[in-house]
């Protein structure tokens, strides 16, 4: 993305109302539905999204939200395309070249087994460390979207039981198709053995930690570190507590995703893999959390 056609920024309308309406990212977004019902209601159009975030109709109020939201966020001393850019970034190294295009174009049921020349499953320790940057990735945009520090960590945990609507959604399929797909059930305490093992040069040959260290607080790799262990370890407990409010479990999850994904059994240690390759949850979700909260900004100032 970035630049379209010659010298014209990228708004924030413009990300909005490149959001796919159908794909597979908004097919396995709609198979949790049962953990928010009715709570996500995938927005892609700006205009629209002004109407239902300010509950106006007058056309000149509506284009001065507009206009200061865009100001905004180009005004790059404000922290949102820092929060655009991590939102981007952990989506960005699943792709396969091609596969991501592709998948914007489905929207039937999709068949597992026609895309398995893309996908390598990850070994676990690979996919329990991209779990900790995901969430890494969530304070950190979190922090920039409300102007506040990077190690905020009592903020985000409270702010977490808060979450509703695309917020709620982006962090539910973090614990189901990064933590309890690959994972299994145990998936919380084995991300927090992993970053414990882990040492500084193997955490440098993460493509996901590249995209984002800079963000990431800390003097040097070890700093980080120890910056993600203690994210990740602040979060445990609403993790458990998610998990247990809503019952759920690998094989519901999966159970739901068939609505969408035919999968078979003997294939399931793809399912995660496919999930990484053909859907980016992570950027598309978090584009509408930016978006609503500089709309809910921009009204205050307008």
């Amino acid at each position: 993305m970035g630049l379209f056609g010659f010298g014209k920024k990228e708004t924030i309308a413009d990300v909005v109302n490149n959001l796919p309406t159908s794909g597979v990212t908004v097919l396995s977004l709609k198979s949790l539905d049962f953990i928010a019902p009715g709570e996500w209601n995938n927005i892609t159009n700006f205009d629209e999204m002004l109407r239902i975030v300010t509950k106006e109709s007058d056309g000149a109020f509506l284009t001065s939200v507009k206009n200061r939201v865009i100001e905004l966020y180009d005004n790059k001393s404000e922290g949102y395309q820092s929060a655009m850019r991590l939102y981007r970034m952990v989506d960005s190294t699943d792709k396969a070249l091609g596969a991501a295009a592709l998948a914007d174009k489905i929207s039937q049921k999709v068949s597992l087994l026609s895309f398995m020349q893309y996908l390598t499953p990850k070994a676990d320790t690979a996919q329990a460390i991209d779990l900790t940057l995901k969430l890494i990735a969530e304070l950190l945009a979190f922090t920039k979207i409300n102007g506040i520090p990077g190690d905020s960590f009592s903020d985000f945990v409270k702010a977490l039981g808060d979450y509703s609507g695309e917020s709620k959604m982006r962090m539910a399929a973090l614990v189901c198709f990064d933590g309890l797909i690959p994972l299994g059930p145990d998936f919380i305490n084995f991300g927090m053995d992993t970053l414990k093992k882990l040492s500084p040069s193997q955490l440098e040959k993460n493509d996901t930690f590249s995209n984002i260290s800079a963000d990431i607080p800390g003097a040097d790799t070890l700093s980080k570190l120890g910056f993600i262990k203690t994210g990740f370890s602040t979060a445990q407990a609403w993790m458990s507590s998610f998990i247990a409010s809503n019952n759920l479990t690998g094989d519901k999850v999966i159970g739901k995703l068939r609505q969408y994904v035919d999968v078979s059994d003997d294939k399931l240690d793809y399912l995660a893999a496919f999930l990484d390759v053909f859907t980016n949850y992570y950027e598309h979700t978090g584009t509408q959390t930016l978006a609503i909260r500089m709309i809910q900004r921009a009204v205050n100032e307008v």
